[in-house]
């Protein structure tokens, strides 16, 4: 299988765990399938394996910013890091549906976090932590 391919299927796997959890979160598929983080965990195994099969192909590496962008040069490894970002955000953005839930935060109020976290990731976490802080109506903790 081509890179490309592989690029194509795991972004239609990620969008569509993404429109899920945006909007069926209490459907009993999305809770079984991507707020339990079996999607999340999918693609992870999905990066692992382009890890074993590939990293040690691509010239650089992750000592200086130099080397990292050589190491993004080789599109086995450039797949592998957007796989990353897909399985990691998913992850963050699974996790503040079922935080969001327990905290009782309108998941209304929700969504634009999903957002950009889907988007920008750390800065969809940030605005979620933020909205966690006054938008909970229970103690938040860590």
């Amino acid at each position: 299988m081509k890179a490309e391919q592989i690029f194509t299927i795991a972004n239609s796997i990620a969008l569509i765990a993404w429109l899920l959890i945006a909007i069926l979160p209490r459907w009993k598929v999305t809770r079984a399938v991507v707020l339990s983080g079996g999607i999340p965990l999918l693609l992870s195994a999905g990066y692992a394996i382009l890890v074993v099969l590939f990293f040690g192909k691509a010239e650089g590496g992750f000592d200086s910013l130099p080397n990292v962008m050589k190491l993004f040069t080789n599109e086995w490894a450039v797949l592998a890091g957007w796989i990353h970002y897909l399985a990691f955000d998913l992850f963050i953005g699974s996790w503040e549906v079922r935080d969001a839930e327990r905290k009782g935060i309108s998941h209304f109020l929700v969504i634009p976090c999903l957002v950009f976290t889907f988007l920008l990731g750390p800065a969809g976490l940030l605005g979620y932590c933020i909205l966690r802080r006054f938008a909970s109506k229970t103690e938040v903790t860590a």
